[in-house]
């Protein structure tokens, strides 16, 4: 199997930069990296399967459909027929890519060659480079074209995110390539950029910056990839003027702007800066994505590596929101997160990059899969509560698509290397072969199970080079031991906190490492009073099945991704009591008598449960305030939540997808760290009534909005006229209005429509309540 690495990991010349584009590291390919028995080669194992179980033809479906051929069968549901149809199909080939470079099963290459081949068919069929299954994606296209841009963070001209379905099949072609050599899907690959550079060539920086308000994925990253690989200086310009300035230009002043920004919307395009910035040299592009990178991990991040709340980044001083919802990290975003991790540690070979991919790799990705197959789209880490798992058949969500890819990706940066030196990054059972150098190398360890790892070597010939040990934060000062052949070296941490050893190294050389671990506590970033135990790298949590859980396995509707179940009381959930100083040496850990023996296991291990993995946290003398203030809190929220029937948060871009979105001269906006939609014309939603025992609705206005008129009406009757006069005092307040029986059924419909010559006030939220 010939692997085109060095076109994966950018060292070829680009004809447009007067340097060669080179990296001191570089990761090996996929290919060279077999992963041995252990937690990871079981959930590759698991991924591979869920993988061979789709149909490639369901999957082709929406293409074929688009490109005015028949399909073969009938397409999927879910996400890939509401108007992200065919995204899961980009995804597919980048799974299928990866997991073929990583086990080599010959079945996965029988899938790329199909798909490229019935691609390719549409892609001929549509004439002008063209490939998407967007439904009516070729009129919409031509409106762009023709400079008729009405753009949103989830719509472009009425389509959903289809920016952002398009980077799916674009990165697929590009990691088919990049992963296998497959020359077809190089020039596909080429083809659907070029359509794009003639689908922006007479657009206006301007407008293409409108345009890119909507969704977009990483399109940058990809154009700079095919710059690279083309040598055409016309991608790279492609590229940049794809960067979305709104988030760039703070970035370039190391200024955080992220506060209420849809997460995973933007961790793509800084991966794009940072690819740009690889293939041009432009340094300051490349610091302003370590900068997003340092505070998002800093002052944004929980234990588990993951972050955002609802999708979205909350404040970075206040993660009350993160202990509260049930929509807690998402899947994607972690994803990204290590692709950007990854780039960045190349650049520079710095322990922290690895202490965080680690971390999220065992913490967030590991866990988000079932070992029966699976994934998981929001991890909460409110207490008690659970995650939902996705089913092949049925879930097409983001972190469906993402899913598919994670568990074929672990061999990536196990091991880097330079012209000469080896690195070992990662203490994960795995064999290498570094062709090029005639060196193998097996690691042989039980890690996080056991607290050492063993290197054995296979040499062609004798070979002197250095070998790179990752010194982990997590490892006491001076506790790492290493042993070569059974005798004990020193331990000198270079200023990247790796250890060298330098020698003339022979076949059946043996490097034993010992990597103490020890329990610790960790805070939220913001100081706040929640507590999480971690052991060396591995988060750990109590199984807490105290209620039952409901959904376990989605099933096909828009929301179910989402942990709808039950929400355990926060008052009655255990609380750690003590000194901060020494939580981890107390007797009496757990305040509530019933979790006197609560067992903390790793995060990873657990599934189908409730579980608990940041606890309140009190010391002895406030214990009573810090009960009566969960107490309060808690009993207001867990009574909005039972007499709620469903809520819409105004503004933000999944809730309003998953609520059937409509809407003529309207915005959405930030204020406060709070979404709001507003307008001049109107916008609508359908809310799930099932039962029927819906009585009110319930608005959330700011209280100096003023000079506001605005109508609400259910299923298309007059419900009420709201006039605001900026009056109140509170600075964000609620109206609930009653409902008559006659206008409500199962789904029904709420709108907001401005009076002639008003305007809609910003909404924040809309709760529908019994």
């Amino acid at each position: 199997m010939k692997i085109f690495f060095c076109i994966f990991f950018g060292i070829l010349t680009l004809s447009v930069s007067a340097q060669k584009e080179s990296k001191v590291l570089e990761s090996f390919p996929l290919s060279r990296v077999s992963l041995l028995d252990g937690p990871f080669k079981q959930a590759q194992q698991t991924d591979m399967k869920y993988i061979l179980s789709l149909s490639a033809n369901r999957l082709l479906a929406p293409y074929l459909k688009e490109a005015g051929l028949k399909p073969k069968a009938e397409q999927y549901g879910n996400w890939e027929n509401t108007g992200l149809d065919g995204h899961i199909g980009g995804h597919y080939l980048s799974a299928l890519a990866f997991m073929y470079a990583a086990t080599g099963n010959a079945e996965l290459k029988s899938r790329i060659d199909y798909m490229l081949d019935e691609l390719d068919k549409c892609q001929i069929s549509n004439g002008d480079g063209y490939l998407g299954g967007i439904p009516g994606g070729k009129a919409m296209w031509k409106q762009i074209a023709d400079g008729n841009i009405k753009a949103s963070g989830f719509s472009l001209n009425g389509k959903w995110v289809p920016l952002y379905n398009i980077h799916k099949i674009y990165a697929g072609l590009y990691d088919v390539y990049a992963q296998t050599g497959n020359v077809k899907a190089r020039q596909m690959l080429i083809r659907l950029t070029d359509w794009c550079v003639k689908l922006v060539a007479n657009l206006s920086d301007e407008q293409i910056q409108t345009m890119l308000k909507s969704e977009h994925g990483g399109l940058n990253e990809v154009f700079a990839n095919v710059a690279v690989i083309t040598g055409n200086k016309k991608y790279l310009e492609l590229a940049r003027r794809f960067s979305d300035h709104k988030i760039l230009d703070p970035l370039l002043q190391s200024r955080d702007a992220l506060n209420g920004l849809h997460a995973n919307t933007q961790i793509p395009k800084v991966i794009g800066f940072i690819r740009v910035a690889e293939v041009s040299a432009d340094s300051a592009w490349a610091k302003a994505a370590d900068f997003f990178w340092q505070t998002v991990v800093s002052n944004r991040t929980v234990a588990i590596g993951g972050n955002s709340v609802h999708e979205h980044f909350h404040p970075a001083n206040d993660f009350s929101s993160m202990m509260e919802s049930r929509e807690g990290p998402e899947t994607c975003n972690s994803y990204n997160m290590l692709k950007l991790t990854n780039h960045l540690f190349l650049a520079k070979a710095s322990s922290k990059y690895m202490d965080y991919y680690e971390r999220t790799l065992y913490n967030h990705i590991l866990s988000s899969q079932h070992p029966d197959g699976g994934f998981v789209y929001f991890t909460p880490m409110r207490p008690v509560h659970y995650r939902v798992y996705s089913q092949a058949q049925e879930s097409f969500w983001c972190c469906v698509g993402s899913g598919l890819e994670n568990h074929g990706k672990y061999g990536e940066l196990i091991y880097a290397h330079t012209d000469k030196d080896l690195f070992v990054n990662l203490y994960i059972a795995s064999a290498l072969n570094w062709k090029e150098k005639g060196v193998e190398m097996v690691q042989r360890t039980n890690f996080p199970e056991s607290e050492n790892t063993m290197l054995t070597l296979k040499l062609a010939r004798s070979n002197r080079f250095t070998l790179h040990l990752r010194y982990p934060s997590w490892i006491e000062k001076d506790k790492m031991e290493v042993y070569v052949n059974g005798k004990k070296q020193a331990i000198n941490k270079d200023s990247n906190d790796y250890v060298g050893i330098t020698r003339l190294w022979n076949s059946g050389d043996v490097v034993k490492v010992k990597l103490p671990m020890h329990t610790s506590t960790e805070f939220l970033p913001d100081k706040s009073d929640w507590v999480a135990f971690v052991r060396g790298p591995i988060v750990l949590a109590a199984a807490m099945d105290t209620l039952d859980q409901p959904g376990l396995r989605a099933d096909g509707s828009r929301m179910g991704h989402i942990a709808s179940g039950q929400l355990y009381p926060l008052d009655k959930a255990p609380l750690v009591v003590g000194s901060k100083d020494n939580l981890i040496r107390s007797d009496d850990l757990f305040y509530q008598p019933k979790y006197k023996n609560l067992k903390l296991v790793p995060f990873y291990t657990l599934n189908d449960t409730r579980y608990i993995i940041y606890f309140p946290y009190s010391s002895q003398e406030n214990l009573p305030e810090r009960l009566a203030s969960i107490k309060q809190k808690e009993q207001a929220e867990i009574d909005l939540e039972q007499r709620t029937v469903d809520v819409v948060r105004t503004g933000e871009q999944q809730p309003e997808s998953d609520h059937n979105f409509k809407g003529e001269k309207t915005e959405a906006g930030l204020f406060m760290d709070r979404h709001f939609r507003a307008g001049t014309g109107w916008f609508s939603y359908n809310f799930k009534n099932k039962a029927q025992t819906a009585k009110t609705v319930r608005l959330t206005f700011f209280g100096k909005d003023k000079n506001k008129m605005f109508d609400i009406l259910i299923n298309n009757k007059p419900l009420t006229t709201i006039t605001l006069d900026g009056t109140k005092e509170a600075t964000f307040f609620n109206e609930v209005y009653a409902i008559p029986a006659e206008l409500l059924n199962t789904n029904p419909e709420i709108k907001i429509m401005a009076k002639e010559g008003s305007s809609i006030a910003n909404i924040y939220e809309i709760r529908l309540m019994k």
